[in-house]
């Protein structure tokens, strides 16, 4: 349902060319927000910003950047706002790090997704924050995995970082929640992306069975019996931006069909 929830507010939504990302932009838009999409290569934002200013029409923008070098990200960001004004929402959402066991990561894994998960995320909230201040609202809004309530399988250096996200922004939460800024997680589950039909694939290369039946094992643990569609991750998202979500505040919010076996 289309509303003006978020009219007068701008929010930029990292890893927004396509899946969850994009989702979670025309979620935003279709409450009036005036998205500003990031992502890696151009010419996939240019066309995800023609299909979002004809399903939402918005002064909607993009931003050319890369999570994996953080301080040009920043500022990337940084001379928008100059051009443009403030950003009021930020969606923290970076495609994960490869599958495999922990125990046969390199420390250079670690190290690239410590930066494209976390380091990004601090540097783009650095940049927006005092906007937010002045304005009197923010929302920083942090897209990572179930993995931090409960480790999943095979995802040894996902598992580490995305813990280490969920606790940098339970601390950045308490430090900015007088200024009418929230920082909250939302935690989805196997979701049609991407990155799925990527887990899916490792997985069944490493034990040497077909896509198909990793497919209905990985359903078989969900109680909803499917897995979610980016557009229900985008509602999370686009709730905890809009004003309703003013005293949620720190919180994880899976989005998996019930699969998580922890409260």
């Amino acid at each position: 349902m289309k509303n003006d929830d978020l009219k007068d507010k701008t929010a930029l939504v990292c890893g927004a060319s396509r899946g969850i990302g994009l989702a979670a932009a025309h979620a935003l838009a279709a409450q009036a927000c005036r998205v500003v999409l990031m992502a890696r290569q151009e010419s996939d934002l240019l066309h995800a910003v023609q299909q979002l200013k004809e399903a939402h029409p918005n002064e909607h923008d993009i931003i050319v950047g890369d999570s994996s070098h953080p301080a040009s990200l920043s500022e990337a960001v940084g001379r928008w706002v100059s051009a443009h004004g403030t950003i009021h929402i930020l969606v923290n959402n970076s495609g994960g790090p490869p599958p495999g066991p922990i125990q046969a990561a390199t420390p250079s894994a670690f190290i690239a997704a410590f930066t494209q998960h976390l380091l990004a995320s601090h540097e783009l909230s650095q940049c927006l924050i005092p906007g937010m201040r002045n304005a009197a609202y923010g929302r920083i809004i942090n897209v990572i995995s179930t993995s931090v309530k409960q480790p999943l399988h095979g995802l040894g250096v996902s598992n580490t970082i995305r813990a280490s996200v969920a606790s940098w922004a339970k601390t950045l939460s308490a430090e900015v929640a007088r200024h009418g800024i929230t920082v909250n997680n939302v935690l989805p589950g196997a979701t049609k992306t991407e990155r799925l039909e990527q887990i899916i694939g490792g997985k069944a290369a490493r034990e040497a069975r077909s896509p198909e039946e990793v497919e209905q094992d990985m359903i078989n643990e969900i109680p909803a019996g499917r897995f979610g569609r980016p557009e229900e991750i985008a509602a999370a998202i686009a709730f905890l931006a809009g004003p309703s979500a003013g005293y949620i505040n720190g919180i994880n919010l899976p989005v998996d069909g019930g699969r998580t076996g922890c409260l």
